[in-house]
């Protein structure tokens, strides 16, 4: 094979039990009597620990192999589990990191740098993970030399002389600490069983937790059981965990999913004051761009194709970064990332069009807990073929007004019209189900045919290698875009999609935005999404419903409103104010405080700014 190529096995794909080896008999090379693809029992006959899979599952040699020009293995492999990639010609270096034969490989490793805040921007599957587990020597980089292992000394020449030098030193003298937050904090229960005040007293390394528990508003849950919290109560609860610890090296691994805009904002200055003690390293990966682009001093992107490779680039200007990472273009490295860029509405958005209302509900109240929380929303009507969106803060009872759409509740008050079939993904996804992915969407009745289904909802939502995996074994991301396709694959009426970004990286969720924005244009189907991420609200609603009040006590609606003035109500509660990028035109957080955030306060402008 080329040296700028390599070849991918997914061991969770290959079943060679089921098929005749048909990537081995069709191979070129196997054919002229070359051993290019054979069983790992064949090819690591003498060392049982390279099996990694199972000895009759297969093995590509990389320096036989033809290459992607050939590709033939990867056509006729039944269960898609053969890549053969050609590696970009400008990455002239070995790997830092391979896993073993034929398997992902990780190119590059970002540079913490003392009292700054540097972001990892890009998809999942591409090896931030992995460049962070070498960061807090978890693993020792093998520099693609996976059967004999280099020792630490080689990889200290290997990065002499770079930024990364005195760091990875360090490291070696066990001179560093780590403090990490993980990126699926649903699993937080199932380590930890006790009440928050007690997790968090156990942390408080700095002594600074009172602090964090004002910051992240989570005085009210001390004296939960860790098991009854919600989604955002343990991401506040783990954020300030890692923030308690006394570290040089923080690693926050998505810290907005599951937060209100609030929120998020609490939680990016708090990380801006620890970073700012000037003697910390904050290593941040994050989705949320607009949240990223506030929060980090340089960014890295990192590219290459999921589960297969990854590249990590040296670090760039955060604006720079983001807006390179949006138009798919890296100047720098002189590579394509995407085919096209992804574009926001320069202007706001033009007013839209009245239409005839698909649902009108009436006022509609709704109380929990003897009168704790009450929720009051203003009748209103949803459009046809609009995409609705609904913000606010949370706590504040907007999936409560969409569960009670979809049937799910009884309002107090009011009465919700039963004509209407509604198809719901709830915000709180169950994975428990050992039942496969393409057995659970086909039980789903749908009138659209299967090419428009492949085309429209399997492809950008990347189902296509999930679908023999059982949904137990998926991951957040993973679940998430199943649920959403399962939604969209029902005959429905209107479609209610609660927190659809959570756990979805850039790409997917401009994947799923598409997915959506064309459910509702070309099969007219009117869509109600319930979300935080400000860029997948820019992108898709044509008008919004704001919710207002006081989280976990009242909540209040008025009826839909066009983005405008419905950005300006919501964003002025929250006393935050957007810009628009001058080169990408996708939104940007004004710093709280500056001339831009001061003058468009002033103005009424809180998101469409001049």
């Amino acid at each position: 094979m080329a040296e700028d190529s390599i070849a991918v096995v997914d061991l969770d794909r290959c079943q060679p039990d089921r098929c005749n080896y048909e990537c081995a008999n069709f191979c070129p090379p196997n054919r002229t009597g070359e051993e290019c693809i054979v069983t790992r029992e064949e090819r690591f006959a003498e060392n049982d620990d390279h099996y990694a899979g199972g000895a009759d599952q297969i093995s590509i040699s990389e320096e036989l192999c033809l290459g992607e020009s050939c590709g033939i293995c990867v056509e006729k492999c039944p269960f898609d589990a053969i890549e053969i990639i050609n590696l970009p010609q400008e990455l002239e270096a070995d790997p830092v990191h391979r896993y073993g034969e034929n398997a992902f490989g990780l190119y590059g490793l970002p540079a913490p740098r003392e009292g700054k805040v540097t972001g990892i921007l890009g998809p999942n599957g591409i090896g931030k993970t992995t460049a962070v587990r070498i960061l807090g020597e978890e693993i020792a980089p093998n520099l693609g030399n996976w059967g004999d292992p280099p020792g630490w000394e080689a990889v200290l020449e290997e990065y002499r002389g770079t930024e990364l030098q005195g760091y990875l030193e360090d490291l070696r003298e066990d001179e560093v600490t780590v403090a990490r937050k993980p990126q699926y904090v649903d699993g937080i229960p199932e380590q930890f069983s006790g009440k928050t005040r007690e997790l968090l007293a156990g942390v408080n390394e700095r002594g600074a937790i009172d602090n964090l528990i004002t910051g992240l508003s989570i005085e009210p849950v001390m004296d939960q059981d860790i098991e009854t919290l919600s989604g955002g109560e343990l991401q506040r609860v783990a954020l300030a965990a890692t923030l308690a610890r006394d570290a040089d090296f923080y690693f926050l691994d998505e810290v907005t999913p599951y937060l209100d805009i609030g929120q998020r904002m609490a939680a990016a200055r708090l990380i801006r004051e620890l970073a700012d003690e000037g003697d910390r390293s904050m290593l941040v990966v994050e989705h949320d761009l607009a949240i990223l682009d506030l929060l980090c001093d340089t960014v890295h992107v990192a590219y290459g194709e999921p589960g297969a490779f990854g590249v990590i680039t040296s670090p760039k200007s955060t604006r720079q970064g983001i807006n390179e990472y949006l138009g798919g273009y890296l100047d720098a490295e002189n590579m394509r990332i995407r085919p096209e860029a992804i574009e926001f509405e320069r202007h706001a958005p033009r007013k839209v069009s009245s239409g005839q209302a698909l649902i009108e509900y009436p006022d509609l109240a709704k109380s929990y807990g003897d009168g704790e929380f009450t929720l009051a929303v203003e009748g209103g009507a949803i459009r046809e073929n609009e995409v609705l969106g609904v913000v606010g803060p949370n706590g504040i009872g907007k999936s409560t007004f969409a569960e009670t759409l979809a049937g799910g509740l009884e309002p107090d008050e009011g009465e919700v019209p039963e004509a209407l079939d509604i198809a719901y993904k709830p915000q709180y996804l169950e994975g428990d189900d050992p039942i496969r992915v393409d057995a659970f969407l086909s039980s789903i009745t749908s009138d659209f045919g299967t090419s428009y289904w492949n085309t429209e909802i399997a492809k950008p939502l990347q189902l296509d290698r999930l679908m023999e995996q059982t949904l137990v074994d998926l991951s957040g991301g993973e679940r998430q875009r199943v649920a959403i396709a399962a939604c969209l694959s029902e005959d429905a009426d209107l479609y209610v999609l609660d927190e659809p970004s959570a756990h979805l990286d850039v790409e997917q969720r401009v994947q799923a935005t598409r997915a959506i924005r064309r459910s509702a244009e070309q099969r007219d189907n009117t869509v109600m999404v319930i979300d935080h991420d400000i860029y997948m609200m820019d992108l898709l609603a044509d008008r919004l419903l704001v919710f207002e009040g006081e989280p976990a006590v009242r909540g209040q609606a008025s009826e839909p409103v066009g983005m405008r003035e419905g950005m300006n109500s919501f964003l002025s509660d929250l006393d935050v104010t957007f810009r628009r990028d001058e080169r990408a035109g996708r939104p940007r957080i004004n710093k709280p405080g500056s001339q831009l955030d001061r003058e468009q306060k002033r103005q009424g402008e809180y998101y469409y700014a001049p």
